[in-house]
């Protein structure tokens, strides 16, 4: 299994697609020859379908294309040095490239959180205005712009970033529709950092589990997609967005025809969380889940020996309070099957704190229906922010509420490499903008000095000038990396 975005220098790959292309050529060729027989309409010339079919994919992208960017991510990652036969390890400076959508005229962009890993500058290439398709056709330019990171959520691996534009093309995610199994499909993105690249394709699979451990199910796509094409839209024949390209299946690094994307769906529900509050508010019922094994359904002599049973109720939650009882086995969420976790996580992340859930169980021969008030999953950055006096840990130059790391907080961060520093628990109204900081970064060090106390953190910053340059040394997602900017 790998990711779609890369590191390191461009190789080139063998052509992939062909053979579904040819399939559809085939078959509307047989077409055009059955319509040169005498009934075929006067006026109607040979190749008709082909070239009706030509042009529909040119507008569609036409219509698309413009909403696809580049990201060029810098960050450090290691290398080997091999001289003299002794291999040795180096870090050194690398770029990733991947792929993004946007998605709000005002540069709002969606992308994998996996291409924005180690990253030190974000930079989007915004592919330049169609005019009659030349632009498509031959790359274009494009515009480059500095970005800044939004919103991440490792767990369904999205993130948002922004660029300082305005009036771009963007794909909408109002009402997304889920993908079907058997519909023509086009990936766009930038393949091995190839630009404006689209590739044909169908929907394999609408609801794909890759990792049996993972709760997150995937939309399967034989469309040819390669490194680069991550954070890359799948869209449908309409131009609908339907996922985003997330990684592959391969053995030999390129396309196999074991593409996955997130479905338009869970993009829909993480987007607008990622722009409020920079993660996702996960909503839970009180309850814990787990997937039926044959075993299992012998020694509790159940009705089905597949599905998800109910393992365990949290006294006085939700669950438990509509009704919800150990041993119950969930057939369904909102009138949806959900014979196994991935589809009842997927049902249950459809929802906002505060909704209800209908969930229909065996318990022993007879289905219940329930109605389950969902509520948010208390989340660790959420809990900064209530920490946080909006006076006492300022830090106006950063436009940020910053809290001094102490052993009990250390110990509530996952990941943390050094147990001081001040943490980011908020950024603030009118804050300065281009400061690339985002709640629960760690800082440790300005300008090469280390910073241990929000004192320290302000004295370093007041000795500054306006227009001065700024070197951060944060900690994130247990990597050190530095943030740079001008006051």
């Amino acid at each position: 299994m790998s990711s779609v975005g890369t590191f390191g220098k461009w190789r080139p790959r063998g052509r992939g697609g062909i053979v579904l292309l040819l399939s559809v050529l085939a078959v509307l060729s047989a077409r055009t020859v059955a319509a040169q027989t005498p009934q075929t309409p006067q006026g109607a010339r040979p190749g008709d379908a082909l070239h009706q079919l030509n042009d529909a994919v040119e507008g569609l992208v036409r219509r698309v294309s413009p909403s696809v960017v580049q990201i060029m991510v810098t960050g450090y990652g290691s290398t080997e040095d091999n001289e003299q036969g002794q291999t040795s390890v180096l870090v050194g400076r690398q770029r990733a490239i991947g792929s993004g959508v946007i998605v709000d005229p005002e540069g709002y962009i969606v992308t994998n959180a996996h291409v924005l890993n180690g990253a030190v500058r974000i930079e989007v290439i915004v592919p330049p205005a169609p005019t009659g398709g030349a632009a498509i056709a031959t790359g274009g330019q494009g515009t480059t712009y500095d970005a800044r990171i939004v919103g991440v959520t490792r767990e369904i691996d999205l993130a948002v970033i922004k660029i300082q534009a305005h009036g771009l093309p963007a794909l909408s995610l109002r009402n997304p529709l889920p993908a079907r199994q058997g519909e023509m499909v086009f990936a766009f993105g930038s393949p091995e950092g190839l630009r404006n690249t689209v590739t044909m394709g169908v929907v394999s699979a609408v609801a794909r589990q890759p990792n049996p451990d993972s709760p997150l199910v995937y939309v399967q796509t034989d469309t040819p997609i390669n490194p680069g094409n991550s954070g890359g839209p799948l869209v449908n024949a309409d131009g609908e967005l339907v996922g985003i390209d997330t990684f592959i299946f391969t053995t030999s690094g390129g396309n196999q025809g074991l593409g996955f994307a997130i479905p338009a769906g869970v993009v829909a529900y993480a987007y607008p969380q990622l722009l409020k509050y920079g993660h996702i508010h996960q909503p839970e019922m009180g309850a814990l889940i787990e997937t039926i094994t044959p075993e299992l359904a012998a020694g509790l002599h159940l009705q089905k020996d597949f599905g998800i049973i109910v393992s365990d109720v949290v006294p006085g939650g939700p669950a438990d309070t509509a009704g919800l009882k150990i041993q119950d086995v969930i057939l369904s969420i909102d009138d949806k099957p959900a014979e196994s976790l991935p589809l009842f996580t997927q049902g249950l992340y459809m929802h906002k704190s505060g909704e209800m859930a209908s969930v229909t169980v065996l318990r022993g021969s007879q289905q219940v229906d329930l109605r389950i008030p969902l509520e948010e999953r208390p989340h660790k950055a959420d809990s900064l922010v209530d920490s946080a006096d909006p006076e006492k840990n300022l830090v106006s130059p950063l436009g940020i509420l910053g809290i001094e790391l102490n052993l009990d907080l250390a110990k509530e961060l996952p990941d943390l490499r050094i147990p001081t520093g001040v943490v980011v628990a908020a950024k603030t109204l009118g804050g300065n903008s281009e400061v690339p900081l985002q709640t629960g970064d760690v800082i440790h060090g300005v300008n090469g000095t280390t910073i241990t106390t929000l004192a320290q953190l302000r004295d370093s910053l007041s000795k500054l000038k306006p227009g001065d340059a700024v070197a951060l040394l944060i900690e994130r997602y247990a990597q050190m990396i530095f943030v740079s900017f001008s006051l």
